[in-house]
């Protein structure tokens, strides 16, 4: 047996709000909008795995996802000016990880990381 895709699902009152964090801030694509639910996503295969911790690294709370981009950095930049509440700066972690937590419209803490170069 082999797993295809994790799907991650989180509860809304409102589905659209997440519009302006999933879809203008990250760039993902609306795969699927039945009003009810949206699934946004993107072209590019990304590995599939589930992260288990009792902190989420460097003393703080275990983020509830994790979302790896390519610029960190304008990632970042783009989250502050956009307003969205940052409850980690960006910091270079000890583990070869460059990161931020953000709180998306519905109140998740999201991990924002990239790869240290």
């Amino acid at each position: 047996m082999t797993v295809k895709r994790i799907v991650t699902n989180i509860a809304a009152e409102d589905v659209t709000a997440a519009h302006s964090f999933y879809r203008d801030l990250l760039g993902l694509e609306i795969l699927m909008d039945l009003g009810w639910i949206a699934t946004y996503g993107s072209a590019q295969n990304a590995p599939v795995q589930i992260s288990i911790a009792s902190e989420g690294g460097s003393g703080t709370e275990v983020p509830d996802i994790s979302i790896e981009v390519d610029d960190i950095d304008e990632t970042y930049r783009r989250a502050r000016a956009a307003g969205f509440e940052i409850t980690y700066e960006l910091t270079d972690e000890p583990w070869n990880v460059r990161r931020f937590y953000v709180r998306d419209p519905l109140g998740k803490l999201i991990n924002i990381m990239a790869h240290s170069k």
